[in-house]
Parts: C-alpha cells; sequence; structure tokens
C-alpha cells in the first residue's frame, strides 16, 4: 500500500504528509519485515534529532547495499564507530583548512575560474527579435563542488571533463534518483533483486559500489607509495597514518575498507546536495526576476566599485562579505525551505526502547523523519508555497534590509550530534558561488526551451534519495554595462 502510495503521488514526502494528515505527526507502519515509525511537526522533530537514542541507523539489506555491504563510514553506521570515524574525519579536515581560509581560497579559485569559463564561451543568442551575447548553460557545478571538497580530502581537483568523474556523477545521480529514504522495494523485499536485478536497483548499486571502489582505492594506493611518516598532505594521509599508528592494535577500525567508505560518504554527499540546492537557486532567481533584480542591487552595492574605467568594475565576493548582503543570505535560506534537497532526511534507528509524544518506540524501529513537514508548515509559515526571502528580513531604521530574528523552523542541515558535517563548507559554497555568479550575470530562462518547471510546486521537482531539479538550461548574460 505505501508504494502504491508513493507511485501515486509521486514524492515519499507527499505520501507521508498525506498519512500525517490522517494519522497524525506520529504514526507506524510495516515495510516489508520492518516496523517504521514516521515523525512530522517541529516539536517532534527537534526532539528526536537531539536525543541519543534516536542516534542509530537501520541495519537493513539496502542500508548495507548502499555502504558496500558494510557497516562502515559515517554515514551507515552508528555506535561506537560511528563515533570514531565522524570525530576523526571532521578533526583532521579541519586541520587541513575545512571551514577556514584554505578552504575559502580553493573556493575562490574555482569560482574565479568558472566566471572566466563563462565569459570566454559566450555566444550571440536570439532572444525574441533581438540577438545578444550569452552562454546556455545547466549550470551544474557538482564537479565545482567536488574539487573544493577533494583538494582537502585527496589532495587533487579533477579536470572538469575528466572522463571517470563524467561517469562516477552520472551513476551517482541514476543511484539518487532510483530510491527513497526507505530504500525501494530493495529493503522492503530484498529478494526481489533475484527476479528482476536491474529492476529493483540492485545492479545499479553494484555498478556504483564497484567503480567507486576501484576509483577510490586507486587514490588510496597512490597515496600510500607516496606516503611520507609526518607529512600530512591531506585526509587520506592522515587516516594513513593513523592506521600506521594502529597498525598492532586487533581490534582498531582504522582499515582500508574504513578508509573507502570515509571517501564514498563525503564524495557524495559533496556531489549531489550543494550542487543540486544551487541549481534550484539558479532556477528560482531566473524564475523570479523581480526577486534577482533585488539580490542583483544589494550585491552591487557592495561589490561595485565606479571609481573603475574597465568594463567590468565588479569584484567577486568573498565569505567576509556575507554580512553586509542580508538579502542574498534570506534568498538561499528560502531555497533550502521550498526547495530542501532532502525532505525526509536520513534514516534513524532506535537504540533502546523509548517514548516519544507519549508513544511507545520498541528499540531497532526505523525511524523517518518527515523534514518538509516542518518546511512547509502553514501556520508557521503562512504562505509556505510561495517562494519569499523576504520572510526572514525586517528593514531597520535606515531603511536598509536586516537578517530577522534566526527561524527555528528552519533546519535543512538537521540538529544533534548527526547535524550535517559539511554543512560550514555547503553553506560557504552556496554563498560565493549563488553571489559570484548573480554579480557578474543576469539569469533568464533558455528562450528556445519549453517553460521551466516551478522547483517551488511538488511537480517541479525530480524524487529520489534527494531532490533534483527537472532538465534546465539558463541564458547568463553579462552585467558589465548595469
Amino acid at each position: 500500500m505505501f508504494r502504491k502510495l508513493c507511485k501515486k503521488f509521486g514524492h515519499q514526502y507527499r505520501t507521508l504528509a498525506l498519512l500525517a494528515s490522517e494519522y497524525g505527526p506520529i504514526f507506524s507502519l510495516r515495510l516489508g519485515r520492518h516496523l517504521v515509525v514516521v515523525i512530522s511537526g517541529v516539536e517532534y522533530i527537534r526532539q528526536m534529532f537531539v536525543r541519543e537514542e534516536f542516534e542509530g541507523r537501520p541495519d537493513t539489506f539496502f542500508m548495507r547495499l548502499r555502504s558496500m555491504g558494510t557497516r562502515k563510514g559515517i554515514t551507515s553506521t552508528d555506535g561506537q564507530n560511528w563515533h570514531e570515524q565522524r570525530s576523526f574525519a571532521i578533526r583532521h579536515l579541519r586541520n587541513l583548512g575545512f571551514g577556514k581560509q584554505p578552504m575559502s581560497k580553493l573556493m575562490e579559485e574555482e569560482l574565479s575560474d568558472l566566471i572566466r569559463k563563462f565569459s570566454k564561451d559566450l555566444k550571440t543568442v536570439k532572444v525574441g527579435y533581438k540577438e545578444v551575447q550569452g552562454v546556455l548553460t545547466d549550470l551544474n557545478l557538482a564537479p565545482r563542488v567536488l574539487n573544493v571538497l577533494w583538494a582537502i580530502v585527496a589532495g587533487t581537483r579533477f579536470s572538469l571533463d575528466d572522463p571517470q568523474l563524467i561517469a562516477l556523477l552520472k551513476l551517482l545521480r541514476a543511484r539518487s534518483r532510483a530510491f527513497d529514504m526507505a530504500g525501494g522495494i530493495l529493503s522492503q523485499f530484498p529478494w526481489v533483486r533475484f527476479i528482476a536485478p536491474k529492476a529493483s536497483g540492485y545492479q545499479l548499486l553494484l555498478d556504483v559500489n564497484s567503480q567507486m571502489k576501484a576509483f577510490l582505492m586507486e587514490s588510496i594506493e597512490n597515496h600510500k607509495k607516496t606516503y611520507v611518516d609526518g607529512q600530512i598532505r591531506d585526509l587520506i594521509d592522515a587516516y594513513i597514518c593513523e592506521m600506521e599508528a594502529r597498525k598492532n592494535d586487533p581490534q582498531s577500525k582504522f582499515t582500508d575498507d574504513q578508509l573507502v567508505m570515509v571517501c564514498l560518504d563525503l564524495f557524495i554527499a559533496g556531489s549531489e546536495t550543494t550542487s543540486n540546492t544551487l541549481r534550484f537557486a539558479f532556477l528560482l532567481a531566473a524564475l523570479h526576476p523581480e526577486i534577482q533584480d533585488k539580490v542583483q542591487a544589494e550585491l552591487d552595492s557592495v561589490l561595485c566599485n565606479k571609481n573603475l574605467m574597465d568594463e567590468d568594475h565588479r569584484r567577486l565576493p568573498t565569505l567576509s562579505d556575507r554580512a553586509k548582503l542580508p538579502y542574498c543570505d534570506a534568498f538561499l535560506a528560502e531555497v533550502q525551505r521550498i526547495c530542501h534537497v532532502t525532505p525526509v532526511a536520513g534514516p534513524r534507528r532506535t537504540l533502546c526502547d523509548t517514548k516519544l509524544g507519549g508513544y511507545d518506540i520498541p528499540k531497532d524501529t526505523v525511524i523517518l523523519i518527515n523534514l518538509r513537514s516542518v518546511h512547509m508548515e502553514v501556520e508557521h509559515w503562512k504562505n509556505p508555497g510561495i517562494f519569499n526571502p523576504e520572510r526572514y528580513l525586517k528593514k531597520n531604521d535606515d531603511g536598509e534590509w536586516a537578517l530577522d530574528v534566526h527561524d527555528d523552523w528552519l533546519i535543512p542541515f538537521g540538529l544533534g550530534r548527526r547535524r550535517c558535517p559539511g554543512e560550514v563548507m555547503a553553506k560557504s559554497f552556496l554563498f560565493l558561488f549563488f553571489t559570484g555568479v548573480l554579480s557578474h550575470f543576469q539569469l533568464a530562462p533558455d528562450p528556445s526551451a519549453p517553460k521551466l518547471d516551478d522547483p517551488s510546486q511538488d511537480d517541479g521537482t525530480i524524487p529520489g534519495l534527494t531532490l533534483a531539479p527537472h532538465q534546465f538550461h539558463l541564458l547568463l548574460t553579462p552585467r558589465h554595462d548595469k
């Protein structure tokens, strides 16, 4: 019945919303042999996020399969192993510049290269009866996001036309579209893989696992060949150093397989969530030209130097500009609310018998978190289906925009110890690339293409493990004369 409803409504979160309206913010159902409790609403979701007994991950066939048949890495594990691996990765990423100036510099270099490429690729495009200089692009910046992350993780950056990278990203996109957070049919009926390996998504996951493992092991083996004790170049070096220090400990969890899974978790996070959020942001800017004008007016007030005589008197933004750009910040907050890429957050597992909202929840129950129910709650947001960045803003005494108090109902990165570890990088990347592109280019729909799908509407997104916009191209035209 649940799968039929999901198929009927297209999105898992729409099915969960329908069931919640009928049965309340906490209800249970059976998916295959697993008891699943679905939680909706800000009160219970915020409680669940910060309580330790809800920190587990389900030990299902699907969860093991998406982790190469293991319970390793960061995303799909829990308990001491999860805590140890997560703490190690975050500590060493920070030591290597994660969330600091080295990371900012990498982002600024990627942004500068992107602006140069767009400017170089300008062509004559017909818009109605006029011809303009512009570039048509899908603004898929996943390779750019990965370049920043991978420079810290593996000390290398990708060529944007690297065939191996393109193939891996294509596989990962297919993986995200083939499943939902409940694991799809494989989680409920694992035996289906023997009858329909392709239709069930089983063969796709095997292909992702084998190709990603080969790619990651090649990088790890290259690091081992060039590793010098005491000289830490990146996260892989730091992990190799830790493996060496614990090589005589038979209980050590620091192994090649663990390292592969840690790298895979980071690779997947970098290739999907941030890049899709950026694509939603650019698409919404093109669909709302009056809001785009306000964003660009604010950017011009901060980034422009009218005293310069060259054709482009704009500098690129830096993270230090963020405090002076509240409207841009509000725009991105609204994108993450109305087009949140994980409307159903990663599944949890109860580590012991517990209670929530007066209900008894047994140990090992699978928990699905309907996060979209918080971001689209009518009484709080008033008009949640309307894209409106100004809901986070107020005018100060000088008539200028200022960010209003932090809204506790906006929680795109989660809360508690399982809060997204890449939050700082994601926020930085979203801000720099959104403001960088909007300051230099006007965004408009491709004049030769059909009408764009509005991603703020339910049928304007593609369902899966993460939400993505339908395929689109935008016309970018330089703003030299503005």
